[in-house]
């Protein structure tokens, strides 16, 4: 009997460790992370603080401030993350610096106020950067203790004179002055974001103030080959998490189980955090479009669609896979898909140097519009109809923001990253929702309802980042199954 035991424990071993070397085998690890020469990072922030500086005008200050902690709950901070133009052109990932570049003369001057290091705050909050730190990060030699810099603020409101007190750096501060501000009344975000320089801008008269975000925004949008590793690198880790989560969802009960494996995946490759949220919806959760809560049941027969993103020294993946928890999709469910996959499909088919998003949108709107029609979705395919079941837009830029910066009627330009993201969501409660003036409502319902019963429930978004190249588009993410029956093979390997 004994004998019979061991024998049973050896085997179920041997089929545990032969299953996890199938798997093993099947999802694709995170490739090693980039890794760059001191000389090369030097050169990479300073070929930005020049393109930066050439757009200003002559006798003027550029002053970036370092992002503000952001309160979690009583005296408890979220994670600290660095102002992006800020780390674009420093590197430096701590609070309380501020950036400075003087152009007099056609001559560029940067310097940084940096916090002095404090045995008290270091016991308490960890390591501060040094001044050698500081300097071998960002390549900056000029660095003034942060003390200095209420001086040099006094300096910029009455235009005067500005010396650090240890005469290592003088200069006559001019009249024209460029800060990171929000674009207008209007930019919600910005109004958010830089409220400490709107603060600044409002003690300033007399002086002629530059939005700099004019300058820094054309430049983030179109990444170098340094950025496009960190870039890849961030969407490589995303792969594995989503491979993962595929693996695993059979065997999961919750939406959250799977959410931790997506997480405990970008931790475990060294990912700063999150890009955003993880959106991790099975079954009706799937239909919302941000359904963060992961508190929903992960069934047999559903789809689950994940949208995540790993952040990676600043810059984010953003990555959508819908697939079924059992591994095999339904024929409702595949019929979605499919249209969603051809609309993808037509929107890449579109991308290259000159061409431009509202160009690669109306190519993937065709394809739902047509499907939908075809489905018995929508009656009418010269209406908005397919707006009830595909109501958010194709793309957005990507890079240091998942919504990153950038010109929306900007043509393709090489190095431009952005995502390729339809989808279709089959809201239980939409036909109960349709606007009040609606034309042909009432037909539309009678025709529609059948159609709508049968596909209730299901929501599919697919989304891939795309680079432009000189030749047309590379799919970042094409080491992450997409294709109806790759998925699958995936999932039941």
């Amino acid at each position: 009997m004994k004998k019979a035991i061991v024998w049973l424990i050896l085997i179920a071993f041997i089929l545990t460790a032969a299953a996890a070397a199938v798997l093993s085998q099947t999802i694709r690890e995170t490739p090693k992370a980039p890794v760059f020469t001191e000389a090369e990072r030097h050169a990479e922030l300073a070929s930005r603080r020049k393109a930066v500086a050439d757009k200003m005008s002559d006798n003027s200050l550029l002053v970036l401030f370092s992002g503000q902690p952001r309160l979690y709950t009583g005296d408890v901070d979220y994670v600290y993350r660095q102002e992006n133009n800020l780390f674009y052109l420093t590197g430096l990932n701590q609070a309380n610096i501020t950036l400075a570049i003087y152009k007099n003369g056609g001559k560029t001057t940067e310097f940084l106020f940096v916090p002095k290091r404090s045995y008290f705050a270091e016991t308490w909050n960890g390591k501060m950067y040094s001044n050698e730190e500081v300097q071998d990060i960002s390549g900056i030699s000029n660095i003034t203790p942060s003390s200095d810099q209420a001086a040099f603020l006094d300096a910029i409101k009455t235009s005067g004179k500005f010396a650090s007190k240890d005469g290592k750096l003088s200069i006559n501060v001019p009249s024209t002055i460029y800060l990171a501000l929000p674009y207008d009344d209007s930019d919600a975000e910005g109004l958010r974001e830089f409220e400490k320089e709107t603060a600044f801008l409002n003690s300033l008269n007399g002086k002629t103030i530059n939005n700099i975000r004019g300058i820094i925004d054309p430049l983030r949008q179109i990444k170098s080959p340094y950025e496009l590793k960190l870039l890849q690198h961030a969407i490589d880790i995303t792969t594995e998490a989503q491979e993962r989560a595929m693996s695993m969802v059979g065997k999961a009960n919750w939406e959250y189980e799977v959410q931790a494996e997506v997480e405990y995946t970008f931790r475990r490759r060294n990912a700063d955090f999150w890009g955003y949220p993880s959106i991790v919806g099975c079954g009706p959760n799937a239909t919302t479009l941000h359904y963060v809560e992961s508190q929903g049941q992960v069934k047999k027969g559903d789809v689950l669609l994940m949208d995540v993103g790993a952040e990676y020294q600043h810059y984010t993946a953003d990555v959508t896979r819908t697939f079924p928890v059992n591994g095999k999709f339904t024929k409702v469910q595949a019929d979605i898909y499919r249209i969603v996959y051809n609309a993808q499909e037509a929107a890449a088919a579109k991308i290259k140097p000159g061409a431009n998003l509202s160009e690669i949108s109306a190519a993937a709107n065709k394809v739902i519009i047509d499907g939908l029609f075809d489905l018995g979705l929508i009656t009418d395919k010269n209406s908005n109809q397919y707006r009830i079941w595909y109501m958010h837009g194709l793309s957005h830029w990507l890079g240091m923001n998942v919504h990153d910066v950038g010109e929306y009627d900007a043509p393709f330009k090489p190095g431009m990253v952005f995502t390729n993201e339809p989808g279709i969501y089959i809201r239980a409660e939409a036909l109960d929702n349709l606007p009040p003036n609606m034309p042909g409502k009432e037909d539309f319902l009678k025709k529609v309802r059948p159609v709508f019963e049968k596909y209730k429930n299901i929501g599919i978004r697919i989304e891939d980042d795309m680079l432009v190249t000189p030749t047309g588009v590379e799919w970042m993410t094409k080491a992450l199954p997409r294709k109806l029956e790759d998925v699958e093979a995936l999932m039941n390997h």
